[in-house]
């Protein structure tokens, strides 16, 4: 394993991501971490912010702090969504200049991308065409904050890359019903049906809706990867290349959690965005692939959250819907 002194600074450390990033930084042998927790530092606080960065003097940074929900997170927060995302990035990348950070990456999201975008999503598909409404406010700030690290980039030389991971789940997870994604929205719906015994479980939309899942330690370790050899302004996804129904996933998960009663479909809600596979060709041509298969992904989120569930993030019951 190499080692290397630089300091590093994961923004959003005890989240999904960040968390991960962590993990996958101190396996990469980066030694000196600098990290926060939101009750220290404020990344909507411009002025704490500064203050923390002038202070730190971290070379590279990781942007994984936002924001972040499923469809009913986002239909019912808009505002938040939109104003939280966009202070976090124009402070983080503000700082990040004055300060002179060696190198920025900004996490995004798959869901930047058009609704009907070409499929798979290569990244010249960026602004070609609307959004999926149902998550609208959170892909507009998150493509403010690409436009806004390739800006500082043009104007003043900076190296701020933009990474697009597709829809991630693993250890960490948020499990709150409300704000949840769908992995972890489903482990958890199945497993309190099976300690209550009821009969059947209710999920959103027709569960004909395609997405592609990548474990979030596979994902850290791309992110580490790109790190140490992406120098680009242009984005690049982060995917695991193949993908899946929402009625094939919910099955999976029932298994592996063992439920044994029904799943049922309310096709009164909506299904988002109908398929949403990236391009990942640009990461793989680098070198980079992931090595934890889908089920195996799952069965260890399982067991993340059965020896953590009483401190696992999320404990309101409500609806699930893919992310």
């Amino acid at each position: 394993m190499s080692t290397t002194s630089e300091r590093v600074f994961v923004a959003g450390h005890r989240g999904l991501v960040g968390s991960a990033l962590i993990r996958a930084l101190r396996a990469s042998g980066y030694g000196d971490s600098v990290v926060r927790p939101h009750d220290e530092l404020d990344l909507e606080d411009a002025a704490a912010v500064h203050a923390f960065f002038a202070r730190e003097r971290p070379a590279l940074v990781f942007l994984a702090a936002a924001k972040v929900g499923g469809i009913l997170a986002n239909s019912t927060y808009p505002a938040e969504f939109i104003r939280s995302n966009l202070a976090i990035q124009l402070n983080v990348v503000e700082a990040c200049y004055r300060s002179g950070v060696r190198k920025l990456m900004m996490l995004g999201s798959s869901c930047v991308y058009p609704k009907h975008a070409r499929q798979p999503i290569p990244e010249t598909e960026l602004l070609t065409g609307p959004l999926e409404p149902t998550n609208e406010p959170y892909a507009v700030a998150k493509i403010a904050g690409i436009r806004l690290c390739q800006a500082y980039n043009a104007q003043y030389g900076t190296n701020y890359i933009s990474v697009m991971p597709t829809n991630l789940y693993g250890p960490g997870d948020n499990f709150d019903l409300q704000t949840s994604h769908v992995v972890p929205a489903l482990i958890r719906r199945f497993h309190d049906a099976k300690l209550a015994g009821a009969p059947v479980v209710m999920v959103w939309g027709t569960g004909n809706a395609l997405r592609e899942f990548l474990h979030v330690d596979d994902m850290a370790r791309a992110c580490v990867h790109l790190m140490e050899r992406y120098d680009s302004s242009e984005i690049i996804n982060i995917g695991a290349g193949g993908e899946i129904s929402i009625a094939e996933l919910a099955a999976l998960i029932r298994r592996v959690v063992g439920y044994a009663g029904r799943l049922e479909f309310d096709i009164s809600r909506p299904d988002g965005t109908p398929r949403k596979l990236l391009d990942s060709s640009r990461l793989f041509a680098t070198g980079w692939r992931p090595t934890i298969p889908l089920e195996r992904g799952i069965r260890e989120t399982y067991d993340w959250f059965l020896a953590n569930r009483t401190g696992a993030r999320g404990v309101a019951r409500g609806s699930v819907s893919p992310s």
